[in-house]
């Protein structure tokens, strides 16, 4: 973005309709705009039944962009895109701003617009374009959103109502990270975690009933938080073999376990997961560089995640991913150089590459000004310095997913030398029922006919998920009943 800071003192908009709202605010983020201005920030938008019209009126100038909007789609939502469209072309070529990587594209799931285009039977020529032109992403983007689209189609293309995956959410760590906003909690006493464990049991044995009631298959089985293996090795080994008893069975095709400290691997948790038939681990470094793992509240060194690679390849031959974030507080691009060449060298099967996402609720968020961040442009120089060197060592991208505030204007992405990870493809497609099970977990129940997702969710917070335990069982429960007792799902 162009080094000038557009400042605002109020918004005006000729509409009271939220996602209008939704939509500008989109792209006066993306832009930097701040509101501790003199000059207020005028914004009209016109639709024709044919044309959108949107007019900027900012510090004495006003600046009009119009389109078309497309036949055969839905006429609101193209009313919306050229909206976000015609306001991203006025900053662009009015206030000299620099273009964003993915243009207007702002959601989670960027993938699901082209396999939905793909469904539709258009070319990859033709999808092409269309990012190009009609969201105004990169060139680079266009094609890796295509290339990661196409690498999904297998599995996305086998998916079957009564095919299902679970996620279980363990809502403890041993610290809080400095950007962190998930419902976590510091591990608390003994007490509490007997607690938590006897509300998950209930919630496990009742997706179970319902898995047996409705002739359910679980495809994949996905335990995260949180920091899963934060558990004392007694509660952690009784929840895993909780979840091998009741879900585990020929049919799963990948088990995960988030494991992203090393302080929290022990050789007996090792044990406990390949004894449980666990496949697949995430442990996450997030940076090689102590300093920063200092600032951002990790409790480990780099030496730690070397020595805990190296213990869970000597034991077991477990898939093992690892994570790393661009953009912390006072990094570089020479110091995701240095983590990168570090982790490289152990040779992970996997590599999740994220973009720092300034979250509301986290401290990072909340005491900004005490922190140096890096510039867009340097997070950008992260990103290639990164990818080009995982590339290199012939790993390839395989999903892909945006957050709002990211810096850079990136998103989110997994690559591998080797399997694709199934579960998060599916989670990010969209297209298969997951059963959440544990605290802040979801339950998405997808419906073919309508073509859409039905959710339910369990409570954020610990206390309220113990409390409210058997009510939100309840809930997913008669979800289930609501959809699968259809003849159609029989």
């Amino acid at each position: 973005m162009s080094a000038e800071t557009m400042k605002i003192k109020n918004l005006n908009l000729n509409s009271s309709e939220e996602v209008t709202h939704k939509i500008v605010h989109e792209i006066l983020d993306l832009f930097h705009v701040e509101f501790d201005g003199e000059s207020d920030l005028n914004i009209e938008n016109f639709f024709d039944g044919e044309n959108v019209e949107t007019h900027l009126e900012f510090d004495g100038k006003k600046f009009t962009r119009s389109e078309k909007i497309l036949p055969n789609e839905i006429q609101r939502a193209e009313v919306n895109r050229i909206i976000k469209k015609n306001l991203y072309k006025i900053f662009l070529e009015e206030f000299e701003k620099d273009p964003a990587p993915w243009g207007i594209l702002h959601g989670v799931r960027p993938t699901k617009l082209v396999h939905r285009w793909l469904n539709a039977g258009e070319s990859e020529k033709k999808i092409f374009t269309r990012l190009e032109n009609d969201y105004l992403a990169s060139e680079e983007k266009s094609r890796l959103l295509i290339e990661v689209s196409k690498r999904q189609r297998k599995i996305l293309e086998a998916v079957d109502k009564k095919i299902v995956s679970i996620y279980i959410g363990i809502p403890f760590c041993v610290t809080r990270c400095l950007y962190c906003s998930f419902t976590s909690n510091i591990l608390p006493s003994v007490e509490k975690i007997s607690e938590f464990m006897s509300a998950l049991e209930k919630d496990i044995i009742d997706a179970k009933k319902t898995i047996d009631e409705f002739g359910l298959s679980v495809q994949t089985i996905y335990i995260g938080g949180g920091t899963p293996t934060s558990l004392p090795e007694k509660f952690f080994d009784e929840m895993l073999s909780m979840v091998a008893e009741n879900f585990y069975s020929e049919s799963v095709e990948e088990f995960t376990v988030e494991a992203g400290r090393p302080d929290t691997i022990s050789k007996s948790k090792i044990e406990t997961m390949i004894r449980t038939h666990v496949s697949r681990i995430s442990l996450n470094p997030q940076t090689m560089n102590q300093q920063t793992l200092d600032r951002i509240g990790r409790k480990h060194s780099p030496q730690n995640i070397i020595d805990s690679f190296h213990q869970l390849r000597a034991m077991t031959d477990f898939y093992i991913n690892m994570d790393l974030i661009l953009g912390l507080p006072s990094e570089d691009h020479r110091d995701v150089e240095n983590t990168i060449d570090q982790i490289l060298k152990l040779e992970p099967d996997g590599i999740t590459i994220h973009s720092l996402a300034l979250k509301k609720g986290s401290r990072l968020k909340m005491q900004l000004e005490d922190y140096e961040l890096p510039s867009d442009d340097e997070v950008r120089k992260m990103y290639d310095v990164a990818v080009e060197k995982i590339q290199s060592r012939q790993y390839f991208p395989y999903y892909l997913y945006r957050q709002s505030y990211m810096r850079g204007q990136l998103e989110n992405i997994g690559y591998t030398r080797s399997k694709i990870g199934i579960y998060n493809v599916q989670i990010m497609g969209e297209m298969q029922t997951i059963i959440g099970i544990g605290s802040a977990a979801t339950t998405k129940i997808f419906d073919p006919i309508p073509n859409r997702l039905m959710s339910t969710f369990h409570a954020k917070d610990l206390i309220t998920y113990l409390k409210d335990v058997d009510y939100y069982i309840e809930k997913r429960s008669n979800l289930f009943k609501t959809i699968y007792s259809r003849e159609d799902f029989r």
